[in-house]
């Protein structure tokens, strides 16, 4: 008898110990710091159709030595580094050396260091462009070009494109079996080509309404991890474009801080205050962020074309200061997630005083709270004086529709909106929402609504 409870002791151990080894294998996340990692190869600035362009030609910018020298920096930087490399469409298809050479080079790094090569649409902003057909057939065509470049069988596990509106994602999940995609810029509002303001900073599935708003439920929900494009200074990213002479986009990209202040007076002191700026939005993610959350992402890109001046300084700098840290793919990170997150079951917290760096304001503190039923950010005084006011609540319990026509505004904007651009965007106290709202608030944050 007592063999035999001994026995059902031992098999209850075992079965314990294996469910225990299974719950740590779906959270690959947990205390995590990762950083996903990619650079554009274009042809012209924006390739809005596959004959015809925006901007300036990059060619010029562009060489096979150039990428080898870029690589090679990361690698010093991190060995283990593994990034992702995007080719627009007249870049992937061009015949002449320049790009052949890189491709090749490219497709070598696939092997040797594990990166990914994948695809572009539009060089940025496809939707704005293109009808949801064409872009799902360019992505079609590249797909099938890269693999043969590649070889091996070798297929990526995300695709590259600014913004991808939530048919296009849908597209790309059931057809092409790829379930990663960089399809949404956090907070980009009245800059670049496209707006696409009011998503989640962090991964998501979409709805199959709208590629900003989470999935509501299984018959609202696109297969298909919706990333962020690059990590932005939460303070700057609340204004509007350039508003009050700042650049919103200000965070780890190297064109608002290191590129941007490099080129006024003093190069050295230039390159410093951008890296500051890099560094300042990394720790909130590295630091508050990872506490907050259980794990922390940064996502930059790199434009191939850019400068290289900093590059190598910011992954040291990281890697020094966090030695943890993950440098992987787009697609391997989205995967990631994707294992850890079976539906839009995530609660994702963020705090950030600003830096005293241009938009960045040293004397306020920015809270942002973001679930699958809305995003709330509630602005503070730094010194602690004051309760806050809500600057953005945008919840995603409501309708939403895409835009059926190509258009740069492809934002969905909430109740209040942080960018102030409508007169209800005017920010009030949590205890001025209107009741509905507040209710809606103390399901998930009690502790917010006194």
């Amino acid at each position: 008898m007592t063999k035999k409870i001994l026995s059902i002791f031992t098999l209850g151990l075992i079965l314990f110990s294996f469910c225990s080894c299974k719950k740590a294998e779906n959270k690959p996340l947990e205390n995590g710091r990762f950083l996903s990692f990619c650079t554009i190869i274009r042809y012209h600035q924006i390739e809005i159709t596959r004959e015809k362009s925006l901007g300036w030609s990059e060619v010029e910018m562009h060489s096979v030595e150039k990428a080898k020298i870029f690589r090679e920096k990361i690698y010093k930087a991190c060995p283990t580094a593994k990034i992702t490399w995007a080719f627009s469409w007249l870049a992937l298809t061009d015949k002449t050396a320049r790009y052949s050479d890189i491709r090749k080079y490219v497709a070598q790094c696939v092997k040797k260091y594990g990166d990914e090569m994948t695809f572009i649409p539009g060089a940025y902003f496809p939707n704005a462009y293109n009808s949801t057909e064409q872009v799902n057939k360019d992505m079609h065509d590249a797909l099938k070009i890269i693999e043969e470049c590649v070889g091996d069988g070798y297929r990526p596990k995300a695709i590259i494109a600014g913004f991808l509106s939530s048919k296009n994602q849908k597209y790309l999940a059931e057809k092409e079996g790829i379930h990663v995609c960089q399809g949404n810029i956090f907070s980009q509002y009245a800059i670049d080509n496209q707006d696409g303001d009011g998503s989640p900073c962090y991964p998501y599935y979409p709805s199959i309404e709208h590629f900003c708003k989470p999935a509501q439920n299984d018959s609202d929900f696109v297969d298909c991890v919706n990333l962020d494009g690059w990590t932005v200074d939460f303070l700057a990213g609340r204004r509007e474009g350039f508003a009050e002479g700042f650049n919103s986009r200000m965070g780890v990209g190297p064109i608002e801080t290191v590129h941007k202040f490099m080129r006024k007076g003093d190069k050295q002191a230039g390159i410093k205050k951008g890296l500051d700026q890099m560094m300042h939005t990394t720790a909130t993610h590295f630091d508050t962020g990872f506490k907050l959350n259980g794990f922390a992402w940064i996502v930059n890109c790199w434009e191939h074309a850019l400068p290289l001046e900093g590059l190598e300084e910011w992954i040291s700098m990281i890697m020094k200061r966090w030695p943890d840290t993950k440098i992987i793919t787009h697609g391997e990170f989205g995967m990631l997630w994707r294992e850890q997150f079976k539906h839009n079951d995530f609660d994702y917290k963020f705090i950030q005083t600003g830096s005293g760096i241009d938009g960045s304001d040293a004397d306020k503190v920015l809270y942002w709270y973001m679930n699958k039923d809305f995003r709330l950010a509630i602005l503070k005084q730094a010194d602690g004086k004051d309760e806050g006011k809500v600057i953005d609540f945008t919840r995603y319990d409501k309708p939403a529709q895409e835009p059926t026509t190509m258009t740069r505004k492809w934002s969905l904007l909430g109740d209040i909106n942080q960018k102030q651009t409508r007169p209800q965007d005017k920010p009030v106290k949590i205890s001025e929402l209107p009741r509905e709202s507040q209710e809606i608030i103390k399901k998930r944050y009690p502790e917010l609504i006194k």
